[in-house]
């Protein structure tokens, strides 16, 4: 991301300024400095361990040990250091950095302020349990809010998402991890003003680390998932040059079915991985068959149709894939119980296999082939209201139809282009012949 647009440039200018404003009152506030410089030397600290051994994320904990313990412009300065100083893969560096060390200041202070503003550090002081709760409880909502709203705020003007969608998800997400991590700064905060003073303080980070160490292991395993999806992806792109792109388009519209639907994020993500992966068995086939431009034979049609099996054949295994699994074998049935490969109908067909058979079906109407041009998308569309019922779940029809109508079908993303999950994104052209999609 070399060329930043200026609306993102002038959003995390004013987010600096907020930061910086935050800071203001700080010669004019008392402050324990040496407590300062102890929290944001060990933020510091915990965030160059973390980028050393790939830990995703910030560490929490101490950020809002000093909201608990620091007045807010005090405890906003906690973040700046560690934040600047944090190594950043992606350019440009620098803005980057900015943007991080605003964010959590900005956060922080708010969290501070409403911890504050409650009475929380006399309670910590005198470990009043279990009121304590409560003011922290109230902080750490305050914190989670403005990190969310600061986050959608980047997302609508970088990605260009709509405003209402790029804030849809991420309070909830980071309310429980978070939640977490103000128990353990809470705990941070009371030993830290307890006899034992700020060596005792430090223990609780270890558990912390622990449990950072699992969930970060947890993301390198899941990243290795996604590459091996997006190297069978391309596998498929390569050998299928007709089709190229075609498994990430499904992937898209599938994803806004699910959404339609009203299904969980997490649950959307596993049917964007089921379009994406529904062709995979195309690996299996003769490249003759799947580039042939003439009409196949009942013969050859009996050995593209085994592609189903094949797929489930090569996923099976991976467990995080969940019912894409099964949208990958039954994504060619039908609800009239005529398509394969085990002649499933109406409801003994999974819901994923119904989702992705409509994305599949509505993608290969309306790409273009060597052998007849697309169709219109509003012609399509009656297409697959006219077979809802006998091949297709007319819910997950409607769905589709009532998505297209919101946000409109712009597959403008190649094969080539990742997500920061390292998951590639779709671009345009796809298929339909005589009855069986390939």
């Amino acid at each position: 991301m070399e060329a930043v647009p200026a609306r993102v440039r002038a959003y995390v200018a004013c987010v600096a300024v907020a930061a910086l404003l935050c800071l203001l009152p700080l010669p004019a506030v008392p402050t324990p400095w040496w407590g300062v410089a102890l929290l944001t030397a060990l933020y510091a600290g915990c965030e160059r361990a973390a980028a050393r051994w790939r830990f995703a994320g910030t560490f929490h904990p101490v950020l809002l040990a000093g909201a608990f313990l620091l007045p807010p412009p005090a405890a906003a300065l906690v973040a700046l250091p560690g934040a600047l100083l944090s190594p950043v893969e992606r350019r440009p560096r620098g803005l980057r950095r900015i943007w991080r060390a605003a964010q959590l200041a900005v956060s922080v202070w708010a969290a501070a302020r409403v911890h504050g503003a409650m009475g929380g550090r006399d309670a910590v002081v005198t470990a009043d349990f279990p009121y304590a709760l409560v003011p922290v409880g109230a902080a750490v909502l305050a914190f989670c809010l403005v990190l969310s709203l600061l986050d959608g705020g980047i997302l609508a003007l970088a990605e260009r998402i709509p405003v209402r969608r790029a804030w849809r998800g991420l309070f909830l997400r980071s309310l429980a991890p978070v939640l977490v991590h103000g128990l353990a700064g809470l705990m941070m905060a009371v030993l830290w003003r307890s006899p034992y003073g700020p060596v005792a303080a430090l223990l609780v980070l270890l558990p912390m680390f622990v449990s950072w160490w699992v969930f970060a292991q947890y993301h390198r395993e899941r990243a290795a998932h996604q590459a091996t999806i997006r190297a069978l992806v391309q596998a498929v792109d390569i050998k299928d040059e007709y089709t190229r792109g075609h498994s990430e388009r499904v992937g898209q519209a599938s994803m806004m079915i699910a959404r339609e639907l009203g299904m969980d994020d997490a649950r959307t993500e596993v049917l964007r991985f089921a379009g994406i992966l529904h062709d995979v068995g195309k690996l299996g086939v003769p490249t003759r068959l799947l580039r042939k431009d003439g009409p196949l034979t009942p013969e050859e049609r009996r050995v593209i149709e085994l592609h189903p099996e094949y797929g489930h054949e090569m996923v099976r295994g991976i467990s995080f894939l969940g019912e894409a699994r099964a949208a990958v074998l039954h994504h060619h049935e039908r609800l009239d119980g005529s398509g394969y490969p085990y002649g499933l109908m109406g409801s003994q067909i999974p819901e994923s296999a119904r989702v992705v058979a409509v994305a599949d079906a509505f993608d290969a109407m309306t790409s273009t082939r060597s052998y007849r041009r697309a169709r219109p998308v509003g012609a399509a569309l009656e297409e697959l209201e006219r077979c809802a019922g006998s091949q297709f779940d007319p819910r997950m029809v409607t769905a589709l139809v009532r998505a297209l109508s919101r946000h409109g079908w712009h597959p403008a993303v190649t094969a080539d282009e990742t997500d920061e999950a390292g998951v590639p994104h779709p671009r345009p052209t796809t298929a339909w012949r005589s009855g069986v999609r390939r």
